[in-house]
């Protein structure tokens, strides 16, 4: 946490020491976010987070404006139509700006063309938990049972296209195993049927399944991406227990429109990094099952480009498409 922290000042300083005078009159009204998807939900409590913060800053309001719909794409089409003058931003996740536009044959906007990304914000590991019934304790346990029961395991996930459901696609792809997709409207579904045994298996955003596993609920075999997450450090990574190179997770952060003059990106990247060092905000992220992460407008692009080339081979090789 101390180089995370180390890491996000030095980000900052740097950004703004860069910073030209055209950015010096930036904001000059109120800065809307828009956020794809339903309220109290993580894009929604880091939106309002970050927003808060900037208005407390800069003296202008932040609004955080909700447009859920169509797994993110509605929101999302609509900050890509804004006026690119850095008033209206989006927090783009790996949903919208990582899967969305190889799961879509339609789509009126594309992540990178169509965006300047800020800064990436925070980080979410996935956890892979599976039904206490389920013999098995192991990630090794669990591809050798599935190996000799092609077929007969079900997964679920919070719906089809999410990460949640891409990331076991993933899995199966990796390990040669062949289970049942059971797509649910959300996680909370796909969480009591796991525990009731309804289902076998899944691997979804951590916060959701945590509490249910501490108390023995729910049975944890791995975390993802390719680190231990500091909220379960005893629960190994799945590249660690079996799957060597495995990495999947969720991830939030800060785009413009394209077109947003370089110096409003970069001080917008500059004030996300100062915020994400704050006690308070990082304390937030934290309780989220989150990580703080920050970062230059490079290194969010180049993240960016790396997950949609991921995904794009997933959602290939699975077969998956959306209308």
């Amino acid at each position: 946490m101390l180089y995370r922290l180390h890491a996000l000042l030095m980000t900052c300083a740097v950004l703004l020491a860069a910073l030209p005078a055209q950015a010096q009159n930036y904001p000059t009204r109120p800065i809307r976010i828009i956020v794809a998807y339903t309220p109290a939900g993580t894009t929604d409590i880091l939106a309002r987070a970050i927003g808060q913060k900037m208005s407390e800053r800069w003296g202008q309001p932040v609004i955080v404006e909700n447009r859920p719909g169509a797994a993110g794409n509605i929101g999302t089409e609509l900050a890509a139509k804004a006026t690119p003058d850095g008033h209206t931003l989006i927090m783009g996740t790996a949903g919208t700006h990582g899967i969305n536009v190889s799961l879509y044959k339609k789509l009126n906007w594309h992540p990178l063309k169509d965006f300047a990304p800020v800064s990436l914000v925070a980080m979410v590991p996935n956890i892979m938990v599976v039904s206490n019934a389920l013999p098995v304790k192991s990630v090794k346990d669990l591809i050798a049972y599935a190996r000799a029961n092609p077929g007969k395991l079900s997964y679920g996930s919070p719906g089809n296209g999410s990460t949640a459901h891409l990331s076991m696609e993933l899995f199966k792809s990796m390990t040669g195993t062949s289970l049942v997709h059971i797509p649910y409207k959300g996680s909370a579904g796909v969480l009591a049927d796991v525990m009731g045994g309804q289902i076998a298996v899944t691997i979804d955003n951590m916060p959701v399944y945590l509490p249910q596993v501490k108390t023995g609920k729910i049975r944890a075999l791995a975390v993802s991406p390719a680190k231990r997450s500091a909220a379960a450090p005893e629960i190994p990574t799945i590249a660690e227990a079996g799957v060597p190179g495995y990495d999947s997770g969720a991830w939030f952060g800060l785009l413009a429109p394209a077109g947003t003059p370089r110096a409003v990106v970069e001080l917008l990247a500059a004030e996300t990094a100062r915020i994400l060092q704050l006690p308070d905000v990082s304390r937030r992220i934290s309780e989220l099952g989150a990580e703080p992460v920050g970062g230059t407008p490079q290194q969010f692009t180049e993240l960016i480009k790396s997950e949609i080339a991921k995904w794009a081979k997933v959602i290939k090789d699975a077969n998956v498409e959306l209308q």
